[in-house]
C-alpha cells in the first residue's frame, strides 16, 4: 500500500455524543479531518450516538444504555434484552460497575466479524475492552487511543470520596480499569495525547513505552474564535465540567466563587455541564448558598459555547487532573483569559511562561480566589492574557495537524503489522 493510499477507517467510540465529554469531541472532529484528508471513515459507536459531519458514516451499536437521562440505573423490560451481551451489561451494572467499555467492545467485535474486508484498520478511542482483542485477532490491525489512563481517575475519586462507603463505591464503579490494563499491554501501537499522560499510561497500564506516541488534539480556531459583538458580562466566570466528579475541582471553584463575592458580589458562574444530584458540587452550592449565583447549562451547540467564552471575563480549569484538557484550549482560542491549574497536562497544554495563562495549585481554593480575582479586576490582564493564549492556541493546535498525525500513526501501524491488502 502506497504512501498516498486513501485509507479505509473504523472509528470506535463506546459513547460517541459530545456532551459526554471530550472523547465524543475528538471523534467528531479528527473524522471529519480524516474525511478532509481522503481517507473513508465509519464511526462505530454505543449510545448516545455522535452528531458527525457530513461524509462520515455511523454505525450505531445498541446497547440497555442504563445511564441514560433521565432515567440512569433503570430497570430495563424482558423486552429489551435481545441476547447474552445485554444481560452481561446488567449485570455488571448491577454490581456497581461500570460496563459500557466491556460489553460495546464485544459488539463492536460481533460486528467486525462480518465485515473484515470493508477496512484497513481499526482505531479504537479509550474502550480497552476484551473485545479490541477479538478485533486483533481477527487480523485487523489496531491503533488505540488513551486520552489518560481511567485508572488516574480512580485513584482521585477515592482519595476525595467523603466517606468509606463511598470509597468502595468507587472502587467498585471503576473495577473495569483492570481490564483496561491488561489489554492495553497487548496492543501494538498507542497514541496519546500529551507526555504527562504518556507517563501515566506508561506508570499506570504497565505499558511499554516504545509502543506509546504522542499526537496532540486540537480545536478549529476558525470557529472558536473572539465574538467582537459580545461584550463581556461583568463577573461572569465560566468552566466546564462535563462529568460532575472530584476530579474537576469544581467544588474548589464553588468556595473560591462564594469568597470572591463577599469582595466581588457580581461574580457569578457558568457550568458547561450537567450537575450530578449527590456530587461534592451541588453540595457545596446548596451549604453556600450559590443556587441564584451558578448556572449549569447543557446541550447548546459550538456556538453557543463559543459566545458564552465571549460572555465571560475568565474561564477557569480547576482540575485536579487533565490528560489534555480540550475545554482550556477552546477559551483560549476564544480569546478568553484563562486561569488553569497545575494537574496533569495542563501546564504542557496552555503554557508555563504566565503569558498565556495564569496558573494555580490542583485544589488550592485561596489560590483560585486570588488569581480569578485579579482577572475579574483588571482589564488589561484579561487583554493581554487573552490575546497570547489565542496566538499558542493557533499556532500549535488544531485537528487538521491532529488528523494528519493521525494518519502518520496508522501508516506507521500498517508498516509494523503488515496492511490487509
Amino acid at each position: 500500500m502506497s504512501a498516498d493510499t486513501p485509507l479505509r477507517i473504523a472509528l470506535l467510540t463506546y459513547r460517541g455524543h459530545a456532551y459526554t465529554g471530550g472523547q465524543g469531541v475528538y471523534v467528531r472532529h479528527l473524522s471529519r479531518e480524516l474525511v478532509g484528508l481522503g481517507h473513508r471513515v465509519e464511526v462505530i459507536s454505543g449510545p448516545p450516538y455522535p452528531i458527525l459531519d457530513e461524509g462520515v458514516g455511523l454505525v450505531e451499536l445498541p446497547s440497555l444504555d442504563l445511564y441514560r437521562s433521565p432515567d440512569p440505573f433503570r430497570f430495563p423490560k424482558l423486552s429489551e434484552y435481545n441476547d447474552w451481551i445485554d444481560v452481561l451489561e446488567y449485570g455488571i451494572t448491577a454490581c456497581a460497575t461500570f460496563a459500557e467499555p466491556l460489553t460495546f467492545s464485544l459488539r463492536a467485535a460481533r460486528h467486525l466479524k462480518n465485515r473484515l474486508d470493508d477496512f484497513d484498520l481499526v482505531h479504537d478511542n479509550q474502550c480497552l475492552g476484551y473485545g479490541i482483542l477479538q478485533i486483533q485477532d481477527m487480523g485487523l490491525p489496531l491503533l488505540e487511543t488513551i486520552h489518560h489512563p481511567i485508572v488516574v481517575d480512580r485513584r482521585i475519586e477515592a482519595q476525595h470520596a467523603p466517606t468509606p462507603w463511598k470509597r468502595f463505591t468507587k472502587d467498585r464503579f471503576y473495577a473495569f480499569t483492570g481490564m483496561q490494563t491488561r489489554v492495553a499491554r497487548q496492543l501494538p501501537r498507542i497514541v496519546t495525547v500529551s507526555s504527562n499522560s504518556y507517563d501515566d499510561i506508561v506508570d499506570g497500564h504497565g505499558v511499554d513505552p516504545q509502543k506509546l506516541h504522542i499526537v496532540h488534539v486540537g480545536v478549529d480556531p476558525d470557529q472558536f474564535k473572539p465574538n467582537p459583538a459580545i461584550d463581556p458580562i461583568p463577573g461572569r466566570i465560566m468552566t466546564t465540567a462535563s462529568a460532575d466528579i472530584a476530579m474537576k475541582g469544581l467544588a474548589f471553584l464553588l468556595e473560591a466563587l462564594a469568597k470572591l463575592r463577599t469582595e466581588l458580589p457580581e461574580a457569578h458562574l457558568v457550568v458547561i455541564g450537567r450537575p450530578k444530584t449527590d456530587s461534592r458540587a451541588t453540595q457545596t452550592i446548596a451549604e453556600l448558598g450559590l443556587a441564584d449565583h451558578v448556572e449549569f447549562i447543557t446541550g447548546v451547540s459550538d456556538q453557543r459555547i463559543v459566545d458564552l467564552y465571549s460572555e465571560a471575563q475568565v474561564a477557569v480549569v480547576p482540575s485536579l487532573y487533565e490528560g489534555f484538557s480540550l475545554p482550556a484550549i477552546e477559551a483560549m482560542s476564544c480569546g478568553a483569559p484563562l486561569v488553569a491549574s497545575t494537574g496533569g497536562a495542563l501546564p504542557e497544554v496552555v503554557g508555563t511562561d504566565g503569558e498565556t495563562a495564569i496558573h494555580v495549585p490542583p485544589g488550592d481554593v485561596e489560590a483560585l480566589v486570588e488569581k480569578v480575582g485579579l482577572v475579574l479586576r483588571h482589564p488589561e490582564i484579561r487583554s493581554t492574557i487573552g490575546v497570547a493564549g489565542r496566538k499558542r492556541v493557533h499556532d500549535n493546535f488544531s485537528w487538521r495537524i491532529t488528523a494528519e498525525r493521525t494518519v502518520a500513526e496508522y501508516r506507521a501501524l500498517l508498516d509494523e503489522v503488515g496492511p490487509r491488502r
